[in-house]
């Protein structure tokens, strides 16, 4: 078995269909597999992916796997990645579209780079337009320019600042997004699976961190294309752009996660940071009378499961719409 593609859905079957269009003729039959984990749905979602699959003769290479519970994006992968041993998995959102060539091209440079043990592609509009998808780490001084959001912090502190500039040349990042990524098999076997203790969120950023620390790179190959509908299989990030308050389990990732790469004292300083950053800009908001730029109570709501970082947020073991 070459590749297994793992697909996660929680309620949106015509994004999967959509998604298994794109792979018809991406995929060789007999060598690679795709698993479509449903994550406890609660709906019709997988009757109308099984009838897409027969109606369309996919049962070659495609395969649906209900969870008895919705674990999370974590839990969802680490169930499609142990479904089907490979020499490659490729984690691929359910919002995504599959662009001609691109996991020939994800698979090759594979073969290349044997340094890379995790390799995304551009993401982008369906027009074309690329998407911001590679990332330095978030830390706590990261967190001081988010809040702050002041153009001379940014500059002052650019080698802090998260998001990459958009590359037309491959780029080894710190992180890159999983709305699609490949994964070596010996990553995996090396540091396992996903932390299941994120139900959702900052789970890329750690797996990467991991795989680095390991003595594994990231590479960011540019010229395999997937389109990434941002929002359809998640609606934080809808959430996040309106500056609504996102689900609790947005902020109880972000203290796993600085609680597991900076400890208990990494995160109130993050936490810290982004307070003080704050202060910067609300006085420029109150002073030119603009509106806020962080979302509804950030404020409390960044310490989040603070008392027991390391615990799974308790809603990451029901349904969670």
């Amino acid at each position: 078995m070459r590749l297994n593609i793992v697909i996660i859905n929680y309620r949106t079957p015509k994004l999967v269909i959509d998604c298994l269009a794109s792979l018809k003729n991406e995929v060789e039959v007999g060598q690679d597999f795709v698993v479509v984990v449903d994550n406890a749905s609660g709906d019709d979602s997988i009757e109308q992916i099984e009838r897409a699959i027969a109606a369309n003769q996919w049962s070659d290479f495609v395969r649906v796997i209900p969870s008895l519970i919705n674990g999370g994006f974590s839990a969802g992968n680490n169930i499609g990645i142990k479904a089907v041993t490979a020499d490659a998995y490729l984690l691929l959102n359910s919002d995504t579209i599959v662009r001609p060539g691109a996991i020939k091209s994800l698979l090759h440079a594979m073969a290349t780079y044997p340094e890379a043990g995790l390799i995304s592609p551009r993401l982008e509009w369906l027009d074309g337009t690329p998407q911001i998808s590679c990332f330095r780490y978030l830390s706590p001084v990261s967190e001081f320019i988010k809040a702050a959001r002041t153009g001379p912090i940014t500059k002052l502190l650019k080698k802090y600042d998260v998001p990459l500039p958009v590359s037309d040349k491959p780029i080894k990042p710190q992180w890159t997004s999983f709305a699609c990524v490949l994964i070596k098999h010996e990553v995996v076997e090396q540091i396992g699976l996903m932390d299941e203790g994120y139900f959702m969120y900052f789970d890329d950023v750690d797996y990467c961190r991991k795989a680095i620390n390991a003595g594994w790179q990231i590479l960011h190959l540019p010229q395999a294309r997937v389109v990434h509908l941002r929002g359809g299989s998640s609606s934080v990030k809808a959430e996040l752009a309106a500056r609504k308050r996102p689900k609790p389990y947005y902020y109880a990732s972000r203290t796993r996660y600085f609680t597991t790469f900076y400890g208990s004292v990494g995160l109130a300083i993050a936490n810290a940071f982004w307070l003080a950053g704050r202060s910067i800009s609300l006085v420029r908001e109150l002073i030119r009378s603009k509106q806020p730029h962080t979302c509804e109570q950030e404020a409390q709501d960044i310490w989040q499961n603070w008392r027991s970082p390391m615990k799974p947020f308790l809603s990451s073991r029901k349904k969670v719409s």
